[in-house]
């Protein structure tokens, strides 16, 4: 008998058990494969930290240097915060690196996300450091990104003053001679305050801390905003701590995301704080988290798929505070009514419930508005029918608002849309059954609506980095970085550069509502296909 040698043989390679015959060597083109997937992971893993660590330092610089490339200078008091670095940086650079920022920073989010789909284990606590140290030094910065925050500024000096903003104008405060109303920005001179009773309220209170200087007051808005977003963070934090993938996730698309850092941080944006109480809110009447299920008992292998526990319905008292929390979010911006419903239908089996809800949101929401009266009432209902620049609603042609053609078809389109998604967007996470039903209605109104700005998709994100991820998370990243790039420096008007110019106008008016247009399309596309792109098995994963 001849013997046959396995010497030398790789792992897998097996003797023949026909005398004489050797055992052809297995492929290693499996291997290979493994190897280079790990390598292209371990790329994108490498690109989401250059491309999101270079987004947010070019924001911060930009930060610094605000008052040097922005055309709407905002004095910063001797003593700070906020605080100025002694940079100049010109328009022609300025510009061109923030664009290059959000392009590169959500290029970074993209790759973070590819690579946790891939298997990559990244820092989940080196993410939350960055996204928090990256929050503090955004906030003792002046304020960039956008001029809304001046305005915001010159409506709790009126609160201050006795004056409703709701019935006065920045443009009335400047002629006063107040130096907050000679800070607001002329682009929205003429109109009251959008915004309800409580965002007022906290405006006041900034107001008060920041005396006449209108970047002390941003400060302090900047402030509880970066505690807002703080919260939320560490809220997902929590509610996913069991499942490393999706605790990464999370943090790639709210925590260390470049976009919201600049919109909701450098631009201090209302929206900051109206996200964090709605978001709060959903999760009050759910709350469970992510639980390990357990695996035999001594085993050594792989951990077991994370589960989501079984909530217990809702009782009255998560109720009233999710109601609260809720109508703290819509008495700060209206448009977070909608997770109202959300609420309700995660307290539909129970009456004492669903009625604690709505009074707790009745609680906040009432004596607020009765407060400031019927001007706070009608100001919500202002620009309702008109169209952001970008919106390719603008390619209909209405140039100002006309209300009855403006508002009929985003009306009927987000019906429609809200109820596609209603039905066919996956209850994907059963431990808070409020998340599915706000996310359908959030992902709805973002789409369809005429007037949109990118900071508004802070309603959603929370709520996205809940969910699976999905095809979801392409879309809403491409029209945040669509709609970021559009606004970029932030002043409400276009630059005058001639060549950024042209180039800011093309983005505006053609490149991004194409890319709006679109996502709505691939959204329906997955609603009606049925196709999101979830993991086979993650509904049962996750139930």
């Amino acid at each position: 008998m001849t013997e046959i040698s396995t010497a030398g043989t790789g792992a897998g390679s097996m003797p023949s058990s026909d005398a004489g015959y050797a055992t052809p060597r297995p492929s290693a083109r499996p291997r290979r494969d493994t190897a280079g997937r790990s390598r292209a992971t371990r790329a994108l893993a490498w690109s989401a930290a250059i491309g999101i660590g270079t987004a947010i330092l070019i924001m911060i610089a930009a930060s610094a240097a605000r008052n040097s490339w922005s055309s709407v200078h905002t004095a910063v008091p001797a003593a700070g915060p906020p605080w100025q670095l002694s940079l100049r940086v010109s328009v022609s650079t300025a510009i061109p690196a923030l664009w290059a920022a959000a392009l590169v920073g959500a290029g970074g989010v993209i790759a973070g996300l590819a690579a946790v789909r891939r298997g990559a284990r990244l820092p989940v606590r080196a993410l939350l450091a960055v996204g928090l140290v990256a929050t503090a030094a955004l906030t003792v910065l002046p304020p960039a990104g956008s001029t809304d925050s001046l305005d915001y500024a010159a409506y709790g000096r009126m609160a201050v003053l006795r004056r409703s903003p709701y019935v006065m104008t920045p443009d009335q405060l400047r002629r006063t001679g107040d130096p907050v109303g000679r800070a607001a920005p002329a682009a929205w001179g003429k109109d009251v305050s959008l915004y309800g009773p409580l965002a007022t309220a906290e405006e006041l209170g900034a107001a008060e801390l920041g005396g006449t200087s209108a970047a002390r007051i941003v400060f302090w808005l900047k402030l509880w905003n970066a505690l807002a977003f703080g919260a939320v963070a560490l809220a997902l934090d929590r509610l996913l701590r069991c499942d490393p993938s999706r605790r990464a996730r999370a943090h790639l698309l709210w925590t260390v995301n470049p976009l919201l850092l600049w919109a909701l941080i450098a631009g201090a944006h209302v929206d900051g704080l109206a996200a964090a109480a709605g978001f709060l809110g959903l999760i009050v009447v759910g709350g469970a988290g992510l639980t390990r299920s357990a695996g035999p008992a001594g085993s050594a292998g792989p951990v077991p798929p994370a589960r989501l526990s079984r909530p217990a319905p809702p009782g009255w008292r998560q109720a009233l505070a999710s109601g609260v929390l809720i109508g703290a979010a819509a008495d700060i911006k209206i448009t977070f009514a909608i997770f109202g419903l959300g609420v309700a239908w995660a307290c539909r089996r129970s009456i004492l419930s669903l009625a604690a809800a709505a009074a707790g949101a009745v609680a906040v929401l009432v004596p607020s508005y009765l407060w400031y009266g019927y001007p706070a009432v009608t100001a919500l209902s202002a620009r309702s029918d008109y169209a952001t620049a970008d919106s390719y609603y603008r390619w209909l042609a209405w140039p100002g608002p006309h209300p009855l053609s403006n508002l009929l078809l985003p009306v009927a389109a987000f019906a429609a849309l809200a109820a596609l998604l209603l039905w066919r967007l996956p209850g994907a996470v059963p431990a808070l059954p409020a998340i599915q039903p706000a996310l359908a209605l959030g992902l709805a109104w973002l789409f369809v609506a005429s007037y949109q700005l990118p900071w508004y998709d802070a309603m959603i994100l929370p709520l996205l980095a809940i969910y699976p991820a999905s095809r979801l998370d392409w879309l809403v990243l491409a029209r945040l970085a669509a709609g970021t790039v559009a606004l970029m420096p932030g002043n409400p008007l276009l630059p005058t550069v001639r060549p950024m110019r042209s180039v800011a106008a093309a983005n505006l008016e053609l490149i991004v509502p194409l890319v709006l247009l679109g996502a709505l399309i691939a959204l329906v596309w997955c609603a009606v296909s049925g196709s999101w792109g979830m993991r086979p098995g993650t509904d049962r994963t996750l139930s």
